[in-house]
């Protein structure tokens, strides 16, 4: 048995951010990672001489942004892309109706006026629902409120529902209540047109890592921790924890003890959802060339409702959907022609023959990830923002969660993930060190 300072479980940005931390104050870290790479759910796919991020793709507002500190201090460059919170308008979008027409810019305004009036209603509407409300029943509650006309209403209430499945991979009647209201877009999003992966690297860079070690089992005490891999056991003073909920609520990594009934009760209201990408590329653009995407309205877009151009990235004529949500969940058994096929169809839709076979496509498939079981985390109806945090707090003053589901203030984000990895090594050390010692 190898014995070490502080055991660190995940090399995603959470677990290297927490290790590098800890290796750079003096103590022996090792990282084990289950995969045969470094990133977790940040991975950029190169094949094909094509950089696709297939996880983690946006910094959802750089202002403050703990991320984008790093990635200028790394020399990563940036472009800004700010269409990824899912907002109305902010950008030039291609907007059809519910018949497949495109909608003129005076009916563009009224609907992105009317989403974002509703939005406001929300803010006092969340603050004042009961704690077992889902995401659908408080915009219910807001559009009452409004004296619009039934299609009027049903737009705004199609807008939040596919919001939330874009935002958290789950229909609004799924989601809690609070479960967009920590949903706020500080400054200018990015991507990374040489792919989010860069960081993960950048921050694994000198530390010790074990790859395609499979943890099992976190056995901790008072007086310390051991954890059991399929390449042997490690023992440690302490250990960082942050492999994915949906792997923790599936049991395939064991802590035994078992976790207090604060941090169960807080895993208990947190699942894994059901998102992925679809990218495609094609031969010529055939949708404006002055467009940040192309969305539809109706029930035709109940599926496939939004496609984002990411010939800004890269100078190719590629478009990036998501199957989120209930899209997710029934094609999740379908051949990739087939969801690309579907894709199509409503592209085909919208522009008709001008559409042609994709040169390439690239589908996603987080769902049967054995270590992650889903893109990140969202809340359940019960849950509040501060149950996140109550899973970071240490256990037996040994054992310490971290990942982007533990970061109340901003989870399923990057930034949310190294933050908390940032904390864990806080309370490993027992005191404060400055976040940007990670790139300094």
């Amino acid at each position: 048995m190898q014995t070490v300072d502080t055991i660190v479980v995940g090399a995603g940005v959470a677990g290297l951010a927490a290790a590098r931390l800890l290796a750079r104050a003096g103590r022996r870290v090792v990282v084990l990672e289950a995969r045969d790479r470094v990133g977790g759910r940040v991975f950029t796919d190169r094949a094909d001489g094509h950089i696709t991020d297939r996880g983690a793709s946006w910094i959802h507002g750089i202002t403050d942004s703990p991320v984008a500190e790093a990635a200028r201090a790394f020399g990563m460059p940036m472009v800004e892309f700010t269409v990824g919170g899912y907002q109305p308008d902010s950008r030039p979008l291609t907007y059809f109706d519910a018949a497949g027409r495109r909608l003129e810019a005076p009916a563009v305004r009224q609907y992105a006026d009317d989403v974002r009036a509703l939005n406001a209603t929300l803010v006092d509407v969340i603050a004042d629902a009961p704690a077992d409300a889902t995401y659908a029943d408080v915009v219910e509650a807001a559009l009452g409120t409004r004296e619009w006309d039934a299609e009027r209403k049903e737009r705004v209430r199609e807008y939040n529902d596919r919001r939330a499945q874009e935002q958290y991979g789950v229909g609004m009647d799924g989601l809690g209540a609070h479960g967009l209201d920590d949903d706020t877009v500080n400054g200018d999003e990015v991507v990374f047109p040489q792919g989010y992966d860069e960081l993960a690297q950048h921050l694994a860079e000198g530390l010790d890592l074990r790859l395609a070690h499979v943890v099992s089992a976190v056995r901790w005490s008072t007086t310390g921790v051991e954890v059991d891999t399929d390449r042997g056991a490690f023992a440690a003073t302490d250990a960082v924890v942050t492999v994915p909920v949906g792997v923790l609520n599936a049991g395939d990594v064991v802590i035994e003890p078992p976790l207090p009934e604060r941090h169960r009760r807080a895993l208990g209201l947190l699942r894994m959802n059901a998102f992925e990408k679809v990218v495609l590329r094609f031969a010529e653009r055939f949708w404006d060339a002055d467009v940040y995407g192309i969305r539809q309205l109706g029930d035709e877009g109940q599926w496939w409702h939004s496609w984002y151009d990411l010939g800004r990235l890269h100078d190719e004529p590629a478009l990036l959907t998501f199957a989120a949500g209930p899209a997710a969940v029934a094609t999740r058994a379908w051949s990739d022609d087939e969801i690309v096929a579907s894709t199509l169809a409503q592209l085909r839709r919208l522009y008709g023959d001008a559409v042609p076979e994709p040169t390439s496509a690239v589908v996603t498939r987080w769902q049967d990830d054995p270590f992650s079981r889903g893109s990140y985390a969202y809340m359940l109806p019960g849950s509040i923002s501060a149950d996140h945090d109550d899973l970071a707090e240490p256990v037996g003053g040994v054992l310490h969660l971290a990942g982007e589901a533990t970061w109340g203030d901003d989870p399923a984000t990057v930034p949310g993930a190294m933050l908390s990895g940032h904390r864990a090594a806080q309370n490993v050390l027992g005191r404060a060190i400055p976040v940007s010692d990670l790139w300094a």
